[in-house]
């Protein structure tokens, strides 16, 4: 059994995009071809974009510093389905867990024409080059982004708890950002599900809604299950 996933607050992320070149993906470009092709034949929606992931960080002061290289989605796909092997990188994204007033979380279940089909978890996505402003990478912005292209809400419509909870699970760095809505999950599951409902091709497939421990289900990953027992204790 792998170690436990480790929590921490920050207070702010200060990160940059510092290119260099990724051994795995040029050492591995063949088999990751073969991949990727074959992942296509499965789920044609898949698109070969580019992805960031990090190659350095620490944290200092309640500051997460990072920075990022720039790849390819399809040596990403193939890095995580491998199950990650050493790569000297790290998977960091934000994620936004919803808040709602009736003390719920909101986590998406995953639609079947997406790469990680049928799991669950919070609204997120591993950062890419329209997250790049400059030189730094802005997960405010991304996180931002990712709300509203899965959920179709807006983030400006929520109060958002100041600063990040930090999940790190292996190669996994998963930078939390807290929502508070105004509406009860009832009501958000119904207005996310409707635009949903409008979308060709949704990357989603519905909303689970997480209350207590009882709610958790396989399909959620250690780091979603680690942030919500730190949030719902013995719930």
């Amino acid at each position: 059994m792998s170690e436990a996933p480790s929590i921490f607050h920050v207070d702010r992320l200060d990160l940059s995009l510092v290119p260099k070149a990724w051994a795995f993906a040029d050492e591995r470009r063949s088999e990751i071809d073969a991949f990727f092709l074959a992942l296509r034949r499965k789920k044609p929606a898949i698109w070969n974009g580019r992805v960031l992931l990090m190659h350095r960080h620490s944290v200092t002061g309640g500051i997460f510093r990072g920075e990022y290289l720039e790849t390819d989605y399809a040596s990403f796909a193939a890095w995580c389905h491998w199950d990650r092997p050493p790569a000297k990188v790290h998977d960091c994204f934000s994620a936004a867990a919803i808040l709602t007033a009736d003390n719920a979380f909101l986590l998406g279940v995953m639609g079947q024409s997406t790469f990680n089909s049928g799991k669950i978890y919070f609204p997120c996505g591993t950062p890419d080059t329209d997250d790049v402003v400059g030189d730094t990478v802005d997960l405010e912005k991304s996180v931002g982004r990712e709300l509203s292209e899965e959920t179709g809400l807006d983030i400006t419509e929520f109060v958002a708890e100041p600063g990040w909870t930090t999940v790190v699970d292996g190669s996994l760095i998963v930078q939390i950002k807290v929502l508070r809505a105004k509406e009860h999950a009832s009501v958000l599951r119904e207005r996310i599900l409707k635009h949903l409902a409008s979308e060709q091709n949704p990357e989603l497939g519905d909303i689970h809604i997480v209350r207590t421990r009882a709610d958790f289900a396989p399909a959620m990953p250690r780091f979603a299950t680690a942030f919500l027992v730190s949030r719902l204790g013995k719930k």
